[in-house]
């Protein structure tokens, strides 16, 4: 990325006028534990165990047929074609990931039948599950809010340790990870998904929702907490 992309992301992520930026604010020590977690400074300095990636790797698969079926299911709930064509795009857009998260899982020597035949975590079930139960119970904004923690959190983190001189580059078996979330391609879904937050917030945000809206965020982003922690202690 461009310098000035690079800024123009960290304005999009920070813009006090956004939506995400509100409810982010309203959980900031969650959302410091959760871009600064200890599996995450072990991404930066290379420190991390491999086998505490391997693992996350194979569950963060699972997770994806989830986030699959939660952008299925705001198909089901837009209000309009545009919104529609929105989430089926995300939906196409996760299913081709899976595709190239099995490649990138092979490289590590994992075969396709290792990663698709262990269990869910618990940490992946509590997650992805209340993601959905969050979407079925509420509306399409619910359902995004829900989300954003990992689809803007993720570009966020990434962002941050590409751009961070601290940041270990050679010999770092995970710089590619840090160059994919990191990247334009990632860093430009998650834009475009704080874009789509004000876009639903028109029409269906209003300040008695906040409370429950902050809620939403704020239970997203300890259970990507939690993730973190699944992967930190090969835990099932």
């Amino acid at each position: 990325m461009s310098q000035k992309e690079t800024s123009d992301a960290f304005k999009a992520f920070n813009n006090p006028d956004s939506l995400y930026f509100k409810i982010k604010q309203a959980c900031s020590s969650e959302w410091h534990d959760y871009c600064h977690h200890e599996f995450v400074t072990g991404i930066q300095d290379g420190s991390l165990p491999l086998d505490c990636f391997k693992h996350y790797l194979q569950q963060d698969y699972l997770f994806l047929i989830h986030f699959a079926r939660a952008y299925a299911l705001a198909v089901y709930k837009s209000d309009s074609i545009a919104d529609m064509r929105t989430a089926s795009g995300s939906v196409s857009g996760i299913l081709a990931e899976m595709n190239l998260h099995l490649d990138y899982c092979a490289e590590w020597g994992l075969s396709e039948e290792e990663v698709v035949s262990k269990p869910e975590s618990q940490a992946t079930m509590a997650y992805t599950r209340y993601v959905l139960e969050r979407g079925m119970a509420g509306d399409i904004l619910d359902l995004h809010v829900a989300l954003s923690p990992c689809a803007v959190g993720y570009a966020e983190i990434g962002l941050r340790l590409i751009n961070d001189p601290a940041t270990q580059r050679e010999g770092n078996p995970y710089w590619q990870w840090i160059q994919t979330y990191g990247g334009e391609e990632f860093v430009s879904g998650s834009i475009r998904q704080v874009e789509t937050l004000d876009q639903l917030a028109e029409s269906r945000f209003n300040d008695g929702r906040m409370d429950s809206l902050c809620r939403t965020f704020k239970e997203a982003t300890r259970l990507e907490i939690g993730f973190w922690d699944m992967g930190w202690n090969k835990s099932f």
